[in-house]
């Protein structure tokens, strides 16, 4: 097994995550079998509790893992599919110390950051190599290199590297060359004074990928290999990509990174064959027709808050040979202004998944905009709970329909909360998470474009719809066709004659990629363009 650490120097949000995605796929398209793993060195126990104004969407794993974002990268720029093996943040970390110390298994001896902290973060490692078979594991380290609560992650490594013998594994770190407009000139110092630091704990990276917004020069170059004591070739440029973030394997194919990390642990692969790949990115970059995709959300000013859900339209766009306009409207407009204002010039409506009450009214005047005005209506999650309180309210005539989750004292409450929900206390991790099955209903909108009569599908919830309702809404046109295979909890409603009127209660994003859009996504895409 080799092993490749990719850490990031001066600020955050430079996109590790993607050169580490990005790497993946070359690697993958390279011959070998690649896992990905995400170390946060924040105490939270996971994601999942965290408000997106904090830390972006959370996404969520086949085995109901809330993990960080950048693992939605990782699966859908290689054929990974991951667990919760493979994100470790310092809660999780502390919280398996604490637990030995309480059971007794440290014998007594005095619990420290070394050995005990990171000896656990060396195990998660082991753990992965031993129970994912590959040839390659990257792991992306969160923060910034000298962030205080991320030093025991980079001793760690540094022990790690002893241990499995440096010829097997390799430092990649991604660091800032930033532009000073005043100067005319790009600046190397803190790319200089990042790598020092990281040499100060013991740990020479053999690669640098340079974030620049300008071309980083031979004389550039030079400077921060002589610096850094790294040959010149392996200080990699990594502009911003100018279409689509699909370029970036591209873009660093170009810089060589792929062959420099097989020469650097190695490796003897051939070159990648790259012909696939490159149509999918032209299709994306260059499309035949256009379409007006409106967003209507809460967080709407949060390019990572539904990063999967723009992810997965553009996927769908390319295969219909569409680019995607999104038009991100927050709700909260939609309930001062109207629905008209902001809907009445796009292609298709999309309701993304949430909590708490704010916006919710907009999301229903949304959802009654797009079928009574016949566009294209597609709610995820919490998207399938607004589309059934409105057709509740607004056809079934059910005055004041809502879920409890909004009016807990609502006399029609159409969305409840699930059984098991009722005594739970605790927050993290205790909603019904992971990968659940569906069966679809003969004859269906969902089942001709799944084209087969189940489906698996991820979740993230704990409120649901009110069975009880059921026979009341199909009456009057709503139908279910997507449920449990008890057939007690609905899953997927949509209204037949409508031009495409679906909504599913779990998050079809999750499970979308490039060059295998879902089919939801796809369908709806298509709608919108029809």
């Amino acid at each position: 097994m080799k092993y490749l650490f990719v850490t990031g120097g001066v600020v955050s949000s430079l996109g590790k995550g993607l050169a580490a995605a990005a790497l993946g796929t070359l690697l993958e398209h390279r011959g070998l079998k690649v896992i990905l793993q995400k170390f946060d060195p924040y105490l939270n126990v996971d994601p999942g509790t965290m408000s997106p104004f904090q830390h972006g969407e959370v996404y969520v794993l086949d085995d109901g893992a809330e993990t960080d974002l950048d693992l939605g990268h990782y699966e859908r720029f290689t054929s990974c599919n991951l667990s919760k093996l493979n994100n470790l943040t310092s809660g999780q970390v502390y919280e398996t110390v604490l637990r030995k110390e309480r059971r007794g298994d440290y014998l007594g001896k005095t619990v420290q950051v070394i050995p005990h902290v990171t000896d656990e973060i060396k195990n998660r490692i082991h753990e992965v190599a031993k129970k994912m078979e590959g040839d390659i594991i990257i792991t992306e380290i969160g923060g910034t290199t000298g962030d205080i609560e991320g030093l025991p992650f980079l001793e760690a490594l540094r022990q790690f590297q002893d241990e499995v013998g440096h010829e097997n594994v390799a430092f990649i770190h991604v660091t800032l060359v930033p532009f000073i407009k005043a100067a005319g000139e790009l600046k190397t110092k803190p790319t200089q004074q990042s790598v020092a630091k990281l040499r100060e704990i013991g740990i020479a990276p053999k690669i640098i990928i340079c974030r620049a917004e300008h071309q980083v020069d031979n004389e550039l170059r030079d400077k921060i290999a002589m610096f850094c004591n790294v040959p010149r070739s392996n200080v990699i440029q990594f502009l911003d990509v100018k279409d689509t973030i699909y370029e970036a394997p591209l873009k660093l194919h170009q810089e060589n990174l792929d062959g420099i990390v097989c020469d650097a642990l190695g490796l003897k692969t051939p070159e990648p064959d790259l012909t696939d790949y490159r149509a999918t990115v032209d299709r994306i970059i260059n499309p035949a027709y256009q379409v007006k995709i409106a967003v209507v959300g809460k967080y709407i000013e949060l390019q990572d808050a539904y990063k999967s859900i723009y992810e997965s339209l553009t996927h769908a766009g390319a295969s219909n040979d569409c680019g995607v306009q999104i038009v991100r409207i927050d709700a909260e407009d939609i309930e001062k202004y109207g629905p008209e204002k902001y809907l009445s010039e796009v292609d298709g409506i999309l309701i993304p998944g949430g909590f708490g009450d704010r916006g919710i009214e907009g999301k229903i005047l949304s959802a009654q905009y797009a079928r009574e005005n016949r566009v294209p209506y597609f709610g995820l999650c919490l998207g399938m709970q607004i589309a059934t309180i409105e057709f509740a309210r607004n056809v079934c005539h059910l005055n004041r329909a809502n879920s409890i989750e909004f009016d807990p004292d609502t006399p029609h409450p159409v969305i409840c909360l699930l059984e098991e929900q009722k005594e739970v206390t605790e927050k993290g991790a205790s909603m019904r998470l992971g990968t659940w099955e569906a069966k679809l209903r003969e004859g269906s909108l969902a089942r001709s474009l799944y084209g087969r009569d189940s489906v698996n599908e991820r979740h993230r919830h704990r409120y649901e719809f009110n069975d009880a309702y059921k026979e009341q809404l199909e009456t009057a046109g709503l139908l279910v066709s997507g449920t449990s295979p008890d057939g007690t909890l609905a899953e997927i409603v949509e209204i037949p004659g409508h031009p495409f009127f679906l909504a599913v209660q779990f998050h079809p994003e999750f499970q979308s990629k490039p060059r295998q859009p879902h089919p939801l996504f796809k369908g709806f895409v298509a709608a919108a363009l029809s």
